[in-house]
Order: structure tokens, then C-alpha cells, then sequence
């Protein structure tokens, strides 16, 4: 299976958890349907893109990276690769090259938590250009050693009640709130043992 076909199937079945962010998942298949290379970052003005909201195992805290072209806080995400196979896998990719952290150390959940469209007016030549962006959730296991990357001026955790930016707040809500419906005995922490790295 192709990157592309992974794209579409995993966005065609998603469960969008409110109308908004259904009208994004159709916009987000259409977008697909229409364009062969509709990941790649050539493609304009949109282009999907993977990203993942990396948390603590109680929940109560989310790394994030401070963006060196955009000066903002961010989850880590960004542009598929040629060699990436699946979505998740190149969500997964971005937050090790973004946090330093390894694979073994950051459990990915195995659906989409939530849809965002975004203009990014740094992204190459063109204008209006936009990221249809695909966010994952993880949860990195106790101990796990982040680093600053070439991308990055910063790395840091900050907690989930007193995050840097108020946007922020709409990606962390919902990516807790999959995470603990998914947690071991339904509470707010995540056996790590439990969740197996994919």
C-alpha cells in the first residue's frame, strides 16, 4: 500500500468527534481523491502534512518545540517523506527528528485525535499555500530524554493548564482526552508497558 493509499483510508473511516472537524476530514479525503501527490509538499496550494502532540505519562504535560521560522510553540510535525509508508509512521518520524526522543520511547496512539487546516506562508514559493495537517498523540515513557534539533530553538514540557499559546489549547484538549479514554483502567496514565510502540 502506498503512503497515499494509506492517507485516504485512515481519513475515509476516521470517527470526526464534532461536525467541524468532519467537514475537515471530507475536505481532507476530496483533497486526496483529486491530487496523486496531494502529501507532497510540491503540491499546491495545499498539502497534507503529519504531526503528533506529544505528552507525559500522567497527561499533565506536553513537549513542544519552539518553531525556528515561525517563532510559536508547536506540536512536532510536518511534510511526509518519499520513504514514509504510512501516515502514522511519518507522524512518528517527525517527532523523533523534531524531540530527539527515540522510537522505544514514545508510544503512538493509532488513530488521529484531530483534523487542522492552517496557511503557512513560509512554506516554499507560492502564495495561499496551506497544511492539512493530520495530528497523532503520544505519550513518551518515563525518562525519555528530548533534545533541541536543527528545526528547533527550543524543546521544552510545559504544562497541559499553562500552555505558551492559547492555540495550543485546541490541539492538547482533545489528544488528553483520546488518551485517557484509552488509558489502562481509564484513568489519566498510561502504562507505557501496555501501549506498544507501532
Amino acid at each position: 500500500m502506498t503512503l497515499h493509499a494509506d492517507a485516504l483510508e485512515v481519513l475515509r473511516v476516521w470517527p470526526a468527534p464534532s461536525t467541524t472537524q468532519e467537514a475537515l476530514r471530507r475536505r481532507f479525503v476530496e483533497h486526496l481523491e483529486r491530487h496523486p501527490d496531494g502529501l507532497a509538499r510540491g503540491c499546491r496550494p495545499d498539502h497534507v502534512t503529519a504531526s503528533v502532540l506529544v505528552l507525559d505519562p500522567s497527561l499533565h504535560r506536553v513537549l513542544l518545540t519552539l518553531h525556528a521560522k515561525s517563532g510559536r510553540w508547536f506540536q512536532f510535525g510536518g511534510h511526509t517523506e518519499d520513504g514514509d509508508l504510512t501516515l502514522d509512521g511519518a507522524a512518528l518520524r517527525e517527532a523523533v527528528e523534531e524531540s530527539g526522543l527515540s522510537p522505544a520511547e514514545l508510544d503512538l496512539h493509532p488513530t488521529p485525535v484531530r483534523l487542522d487546516a492552517h496557511p503557512v506562508p513560509f512554506c516554499g514559493p507560492g502564495e495561499g499555500v496551506h497544511h492539512l495537517d493530520v495530528m497523532y498523540a503520544a505519550v513518551a515513557r518515563d525518562g525519555a530524554r528530548h533534545e533541541v534539533s536543527e528545526e528547533s530553538l527550543d524543546v521544552a514540557w510545559w504544562p497541559v493548564d499553562a500552555l505558551p499559546d492559547d492555540h495550543l489549547e485546541d490541539f492538547v484538549r482533545p489528544a488528553v482526552e483520546v488518551l485517557q479514554s484509552t488509558s489502562p483502567g481509564g484513568d489519566s496514565t498510561w502504562e507505557a508497558a501496555d501501549h506498544p510502540v507501532r
